[in-house]
């Protein structure tokens, strides 16, 4: 279970099934990382692309806090139907996309077709291979997914120490950390 922080639909509960393996982002580390982005975007305003969506509790959090452009990517059938029937129960369909795919696929499928002013992923927090973090990292920054005064934050276990020339800082928040990456067309005035 997990709940919407912010705004439309604040404290809202979602209680995914009982035999979802999901791990939503935690609410405290959740209202840390909107109170960031909330800091330099206005919601209303930007496009969102959510990788890993996984129940849609970071995509869903967007959509409450009025941002109409969100794209949710998701592998699992069922996390996606729960999105769709999530979003359509909140009135959010039209705000949340949702499509069906294994990320690295859509990734590579769907190069330089949009940019976004965030990207936001959460692979799954078993993954401990630096290999998969580095290709996730390349994909969306040399691909143009990030809009050039956009931000990519990847979530990721604490003890993953990443490290990467567009990467302007990491924010640790339990077992988890943020690392905020800035598009590679950026200069160093415009990194967060």
């Amino acid at each position: 279970m997990y709940r919407i922080i912010s705004g439309r639909w604040k404290a809202k509960k979602i209680a995914a099934p009982k035999n979802f393996d999901v791990r939503p982002t935690t609410d405290f580390a959740k209202e840390a990382l909107f109170s960031i982005i909330e800091n330099r975007y206005d919601l209303e305003f930007c496009s969102v692309l959510d990788l890993f969506a996984g129940i849609g509790s970071i995509s869903l959090e967007f959509a409450s806090r009025g941002c109409e452009d969100i794209t949710a990517v998701e592998m699992n059938t069922k996390h996606t139907a729960f999105i769709h029937q999530t979003a359509a129960d909140l009135d959010m369909s039209l705000q949340v996309n949702v499509q069906r795919a294994d990320v690295y696929d859509w990734l590579k499928k769907n190069r330089n077709k949009k940019q976004y002013d965030m990207v936001f992923a959460d692979a799954p927090f078993d993954t401990t291979d630096e290999k998969k973090y580095s290709e996730l990292i390349a994909l969306v920054l040399n691909n143009g997914y990030v809009k050039e005064n956009g931000l990519f934050v990847l979530e990721h276990q604490s003890r993953m120490k990443l490290i990467h020339p567009q990467m302007t800082e990491s924010r640790k928040y339990g077992n988890i950390t943020f690392s905020f990456f800035a598009p590679i067309a950026a200069t160093e005035d415009e990194k967060f």
